[in-house]
């Protein structure tokens, strides 16, 4: 299905006028609890039957209800923890489980709309209204019916489709320290993707970045084929993983609709640590630098969702990106990633630094399924280019002091020769866009000495 083709199915175009997100709920057993205790952010209930999934209204002192999820047990006793604010409550507060089936509605309507991370709409264009239902948490795919990655997508950023291929439905991380361009990466992504659907899932972030992302980075013309997922860093630590699971469910439905989709979540870090606030908050023992085994269980049930479907279905291209604290890329999230997805793109704050945009670490990046979506030329190309970077990087001190004698080396040569060419290559506005086709065009000018 080709974007035109999409745009003009009925239930698409309906898409961009209205989109409902709603959570299904089964009616609400007999037995009621209450609470025993609370502390940090766990609920402790007893006198109830509930399992983990299942949501749980606790009615507090005013009358309120305080949405709450089952997150763990310990023989009869319930751990909750409140999807919102829990002032209020006090002990014998009622506990009334609802036995929610974990499931969220979803349709073409969602086109063009924000929602939070409880299904909520935020951009106050009406209520949501979709008819077709899928579970939060996704179904596994077996591994043998996923359509092999075997085409490449064009992303729009000249370095990433010249040096750094990506495919459809390849999952690739975006790793960088705070203040380094991630954002405005994904935004680049966003508006330039050949990508039928875009679902953006802005997790654990600034709350200011919600309205500067769907304004300023993705705009108007984009927005109409997109789907924001907001649960910012003052949201609760559930909310904050419902987000990231409801942005990958709504990425599946439009895969399973036989779109292109574009999932962009920023940032798998974020939804890491509120695992970990909520497992840390149940008793679970820290194993790894504060994390504790549960976290490292999540990564891989939510990243491997995204991917190519069974042969006649869509595909989920998905950018996950990886907050390296300290610009420590070993840290034990930022490894747990880097080994369940197919590449990595890095940006370096040395490169930001200099004044170099987007900066991002070629030779430290690399796309696994390259090999398997490029033609032999195209990576005989890339390789080039990046043996005169690396070339021209190990030998950069002693050229800036004059150390270096002309001649000595006729590779280091070559590189000096193409450094200026190549720096101007790795550079790229934020208004503009380079095609797939314009990317490879301006990488052989660099290589054979066209380049202006």
């Amino acid at each position: 299905m080709s974007p035109p083709e999409l745009n003009r199915a009925p239930r698409w175009a309906e898409s961009l006028r209205r989109s409902t997100l709603a959570v299904q709920r089964a009616a609400p057993p007999a037995a009621e609890g209450s609470l025993t205790r609370m502390i940090g952010l766990t609920l402790e209930a007893a006198g109830c039957q509930a399992s983990v999934g299942d949501c749980c209204d606790v009615i507090a002192g005013d009358g309120s209800r305080i949405e709450s999820e089952v997150v763990g047990f310990s023989g009869d006793r319930l751990y909750l923890m409140p999807a919102g604010d829990a002032h209020g409550l006090g002990p014998s507060a009622r506990v009334i489980p609802r036995q929610r089936a974990g499931t969220v509605r979803v349709g073409p309507e969602l086109l063009g709309r924000i929602i939070d991370g409880g299904a909520l709409p935020l951009d106050g264009l009406g209520p949501l209204a979709c008819a077709d239902t899928v579970r939060l948490t996704g179904r596994p795919i077996n591994p043998l019916t996923r359509h092999p990655i075997s085409e490449p997508l064009d992303v729009g950023i000249r370095a990433i489709n010249a040096l750094a291929t990506v495919g459809r439905g390849q999952r690739v991380g975006l790793f960088a320290g705070s203040g380094v361009g991630k954002s405005v990466l994904l935004g680049m992504m966003a508006r330039y993707t050949s990508a039928q659907v875009i679902v953006v899932g802005l997790i654990g972030e600034r709350g200011r970045e919600v309205k500067e992302f769907v304004e300023r980075i993705l705009g108007p013309k984009d927005r109409a084929r997109a789907v924001v997922v907001a649960a910012p860093a003052d949201a609760p630590p559930l909310i904050r993983l419902h987000g990231a699971w409801l942005a990958t469910a709504i990425a599946e439905y439009f895969r399973d609709q036989g779109a292109s989709v574009l999932l962009l979540m920023d940032s798998l870090t974020r939804f890491a640590q509120a695992q970990r606030e909520i497992s840390l908050a149940i008793g679970e023992a820290p194993a790894t630098k504060g994390y504790p085994p549960s976290v490292f269980a999540r990564l891989p049930q939510l990243v491997e969702r995204a991917g190519n479907g069974a042969e006649g279905s869509g595909s989920i291209t998905a950018f996950y990106t990886v907050l390296t604290e300290g610009d420590d890329h070993n840290d034990p999230i930022a490894d747990s990633a880097r080994a369940i997805l197919d590449g990595h793109i890095v940006l370096s704050r040395r490169i930001a630094e200099s004044g170099q945009y987007p900066a991002i670490d070629i030779e430290a990046s690399v796309s696994r399924a390259m090999t398997e979506i490029v033609t032999p030329e195209h990576f005989a190309s890339a390789r080039q280019f990046r043996q005169m970077l690396s070339t021209y990087q190990q030998h950069r001190d002693l050229v800036a002091i004059g150390a270096y004698q002309k001649g000595s080396d006729p590779r280091v040569d070559q590189a000096i020769h193409l450094w200026p060419r190549m720096q101007r290559f790795l550079q790229q506005d934020m208004g503009e866009r380079v095609d797939l086709a314009r990317s490879l065009a301006a990488l052989d000018e660099v290589l054979t000495g066209n380049a202006t």
